[in-house]
């Protein structure tokens, strides 16, 4: 057998931050401050030992491969088997690895305890070699259950439940990790506003406070394209929307009569309170809601929409902190993580998930492949002001330079493009390249408004070789576009050296084009992207034997005008 080693260094850094109150929160690995980017990671199926080697380096081969170099592996779950901390060593994934203690309150009777410490001394024994675990967490929401009283504890017994508290995370747990394994950093709990927290008692008076620690942020009501609605954290440990999984995924559980939004199999598939009407009141606020009179036209239209809409949510809120990672302002910022909730799923169901059940890509993993690219542009507004920022993950500087489209929806000719000058992006750093008011920006590009017009922008490096993905800034809400055509895509599926391809012909702007193979294993290069040329080519990565035929019968494709 192959005999592996690996070296690695790792401190959690909570320091000053210049011109801010509290303190810094970010990983310094091998003496690099790294920006940790990911998800969260739930059981792979409720029954662990239909869990198979292949279905785990399927799920964790796509982590890779969306860019992610990090997942939280959450305390409401399982201690991973062996194979997954031994695939992350391999695929280079750091794991912040929770004890499996989650939102509750738990007993701290002799016993109980002395099953607690043989618990944890064996899971660190067992694992405190994998170099990819980076942390221990003592739990999951405890502390921020007891300070924001979720159990609406009586305030005479608090003191009881935070001697409670104190005494299973901190004079046992941490005791015996720290025993354990001095190799590591230690949090008590997740959110927490971690040396801070120590301060007061092991439990914050607000353990959301953006200004220390890691924090966990959900808001499924307000406008998710609203950047000013995300907290400006130092690290973003859980925050997300949920989708529904594609119709080929629930079809292995359901019947036709529940293939409806209203059926009794959509609302028990659900389990978060009124999370299917809150996944169409946030798509609504910039989709035209699905009104097919085709019942189960109406009902994969509706699936589409919102993985549409989970996947823009994530975008914007994930561009927001990798933006945020070189800017403090009110004494917010320095973001050095995100990872949203939630990587997988347990079973066929709405849901956080950013892969479904079986491993099928939703949406947002292919946007993820994107927004986690390494080196990557993102656009924001403040104040009808259009910012652009260059972010970078590389460990050296590049000179780049913002390249703005600006196109019109009814045209697949571009109206006009503006470039920035070349500015150095030093590594591990995000910086402002373009700045421009939209009014001017659209006066100086003939015959633009916000209702007709859209924008889709790039890096270059001096030589003027594209650097990262493509990406795009819409000026108003789709429901609004103005001039939107009927695409009547062609697609073309094709077998050569490398694999399948599929080649795309749009007659017009094609926003949110999406390629289904059913059931079919396997993954695109690209999906769920806005198609602004006329031809497009996506490469097919078959995770099982196909052939051209059985693709071409399984195809479709669908984008916005479809559901209109």
């Amino acid at each position: 057998s192959l005999l592996q080693v690996f070296f690695r260094t790792v401190e959690l850094v909570q320091e000053p931050v210049v011109g801010s109150p509290g303190l810094s929160f970010y990983f310094r690995v091998n003496g690099r401050q790294v920006f940790l980017k990911g998800s969260n990671w739930i059981p792979a199926h409720s029954f662990q030992d239909q869990v198979t080697p292949a279905s785990l380096r399927n799920l964790l081969r796509s982590t890779a491969d969306a860019n992610m170099n990090a997942l939280r592996v959450w305390g409401g779950g399982v201690y991973e088997q062996d194979l997954f901390y031994d695939i992350c060593d391999e695929l280079g994934i750091m794991v912040w690895q929770d004890f499996m203690f989650a939102c509750a309150m738990y007993p701290t009777e002799d016993d109980f305890i002395q099953t607690v410490r043989e618990e944890v001394a064996q899971q660190v024994q067992r694992l405190k070699s994998h170099p990819s675990i980076i942390i221990w967490s003592g739990n999951n929401e405890n502390e921020a259950a007891l300070a924001t009283n979720w159990f609406s504890i009586p305030a005479s017994l608090k003191p009881m439940y935070i001697k409670d508290y104190v005494t299973l995370y901190v004079n046992n747990i941490r005791q015996i990790v720290q025993e354990e394994d001095p190799s590591r950093p230690f949090v008590v709990s997740s959110p927490t506003n971690g040396a801070e927290s120590e301060q007061e008692g092991w439990v914050a008076e607000n353990p959301y406070d953006p200004r220390y620690g890691d924090v966990h942020f959900y808001s499924y009501v307000l406008d998710c394209w609203d950047w000013k609605t995300f907290p400006r954290t130092r690290f973003a440990s859980e925050y997300g929307f949920q989708s529904w999984p594609s119709f080929s995924t629930l079809q292995s559980v359901s019947v036709q009569e529940d293939w409806s939004y209203s059926s009794d199999f959509t609302s028990h598939r659900q389990h978060h309170e009124d999370g299917n009407q809150q996944m169409l009141q946030q798509a609504a606020l910039h989709f035209i809601l699905p009104n097919s009179t085709d019942p189960l036209k109406r009902f994969t239209d509706s699936l589409y929409i919102t993985q549409i809409m989970q996947a823009e949510c994530v975008k914007t809120q994930t561009e927001f902190y990798r933006r945020s990672q070189s800017e403090v302002l009110e004494g917010k910022g320095h973001t050095m993580g995100a990872l949203y909730w939630q990587l997988n799923d347990i079973w066929q169901a709405p849901s956080w998930s950013s892969i479904e059940f079986g491993g099928k890509w939703k949406m947002l993993h292919y946007f993820a492949q994107n927004f986690f690219a390494p080196v990557l542009p993102v656009a924001f507004e403040d104040d009808d002001t259009l910012f652009l920022y260059a972010v970078s993950d590389l460990n050296r500087g590049l000179k780049l330079r913002a390249v703005v489209i600006v196109h019109s929806w009814s045209d697949l000719d571009s109206v006009c493009t503006l470039t920035s000058n070349l500015l150095l992006v030093s590594g591990g750093s995000a910086v402002a390249i373009f700045k421009q008011s939209v009014a001017a920006l659209l006066a100086g590009c003939g015959r633009c408004t916000r209702l007709t017009c859209l924008l889709t922008f790039h890096l270059q490096n001096e030589d003027g070789i594209q650097q990262g993905p493509n990406n795009h800034h819409f000026l108003c809400s789709p429901k609004d576009a103005q001039g939107l055509q009927r695409p009547n895509i062609t697609a073309k599926v094709q077998e050569d050296d490398s694999g399948f391809t599929v080649t795309l012909h749009s007659a017009a702007v094609a926003p949110f084009v999406w390629l289904d193979l059913g059931n079919i294993p396997g993954r695109f290069s690209s999906n769920g992207f806005l198609m602004v040329t006329r031809n497009a080519t996506i490469s097919f990565d078959a995770w099982c034997p196909t052939s051209v035929a059985e693709l071409s019968r399984s195809l479709t494709v669908t984008t916005l005008m479809d559901v209109y």
